[in-house]
């Protein structure tokens, strides 16, 4: 539709469409845009390069948002934002234009990151002139002959590798539960398979390498787990989320593989770091997702958080054993080549056992604190 808008106004457009796992028909979009007035269509295959350098830091850091957030579409913008900068470089535009919304946290990180890679290029967002409601967007379609897809005419979607974002209709009122026709990667977990189903994953540096022993590429192992986890109903979010703009909205989400991997990433840190490193790990977790999900890719914060992280998270190799059954995600097994955990210290059986004065001479000192504090208040 913009573009349209755009061609009626006499603007020379050039369309660019990102794959980063969305499924979309390159031959599609490439005749809609045309059909609309493009006088050219770029198309960028960055599903890779989406999960090594945007999805895999996310693992690390374990990013949820709000705790339930696996910042799918949060992601996938500053790339977005990337190749958009180097093709509108490359065709000599003075301008780079998104279709987002005044009143969504997207406007935020595609204004912000482009400002950030290509202060010379103005942002131009349609959408925000408008102002119009989706029902006169897909009017507006419509009397110009732009197909809108059936799904696309109720719900706002949004989907890329790590995950399926549904918002819109009856979605607005958080009392509601959502329609089956919201999910399209997820069984419903009452219809899913009563067999579990038992799965592992292999991790090296903090980031997934192999499923069930075979080494995969990145993109096709985050494919084949959003297949095998939504077939069992496994990563149906429903979230009411502080968004970046100041409000809150309800989001549904579908993110198999992302619920799935980071659950087993965050069991093997357990595993494997120092309950020091855990605990200040977690901040800088947190710092990073919420700077990510509020559009601050650019930020030095960040780039700073995230090789703190991945420092931390080199020893994190090994595999965690996971059970799939019925919308649920369990860890039943684990394993590293370097672990905090002992099995002979840990045993109640045999090993390392303190003596009765090793445990009380250790109490003592510990609650030293605790006794002087409650001794100097009466």
């Amino acid at each position: 539709m913009a573009v349209k808008w755009f061609s009626e106004a006499g603007v020379e457009v050039v369309t660019l469409t990102v794959d980063v796992g969305q499924g979309a028909d390159e031959a599609e979009l490439r005749e809609r845009a045309v059909a609309a007035g493009a006088s050219r269509h770029v198309h960028v295959d960055a599903r890779r390069e989406f999960v090594e350098r945007f999805v895999w830091p996310a693992v690390r850091a374990n990013a949820l948002y709000e705790g339930k957030y696996p910042l799918s579409s949060a992601l996938s913008r500053p790339l977005i934002v990337e190749k958009l900068v180097e093709v509108a470089r490359e065709v000599g535009a003075d301008a780079v234009a998104h279709g987002c919304t005044a009143k969504g946290n997207d406007q935020v990180r595609f204004d912000l990151t482009a400002a950030a890679l290509a202060p010379e290029l103005k942002v131009l967002a349609p959408v925000r002139v408008w102002s119009w409601t989706r029902e006169e967007e897909v009017r507006y379609a419509e009397e110009r002959g732009i197909p809108v897809p059936r799904a696309h005419r109720r719900y706002s979607i949004d989907q890329n590798l790590w995950g399926r974002s549904v918002e819109g209709s009856e979605l607005e009122d958080p009392w509601t539960g959502p329609s089956p026709e919201a999910f399209e990667w997820t069984v419903d977990p009452e219809r899913a398979p009563d067999e579990p189903l038992e799965i592992t994953l292999g991790f090296e540096g903090g980031v997934p390498t192999s499923l069930n022993g075979e080494e995969m590429a990145p993109e096709d192992l985050v494919t084949r787990l959003n297949e095998l986890a939504g077939a069992h109903g496994v990563g149906r979010i429903d979230h009411v989320e502080s968004r970046v703009v100041g409000f809150k909205s309800r989001e549904v989400y579908e993110c198999p593989a992302a619920v799935t991997i980071l659950e087993a990433h965050l069991d093997l840190e357990k595993l494997v770091l120092t309950k020091e490193e855990l605990r200040f790990k977690s901040l800088a977790d947190g710092e990073w997702t919420r700077l990510v999900y509020e559009g601050l890719w650019a930020s030095p914060l960040r780039e700073s958080l995230e090789e703190f992280i991945a420092s931390l998270d080199r020893p994190v190799s090994g595999e965690v054993r996971l059970r799939l059954y019925k919308g649920s995600v369990a860890v039943v097994g684990r394993r590293a080549e370097r672990q905090s955990y002992s099995l002979e210290v840990a045993s109640y059986d045999e090993g390392w056992y303190p003596t009765d004065e090793q445990a009380r001479g250790f109490i003592s000192a510990w609650g030293l604190p605790t006794w002087l504090a409650r001794g100097a208040r009466g």
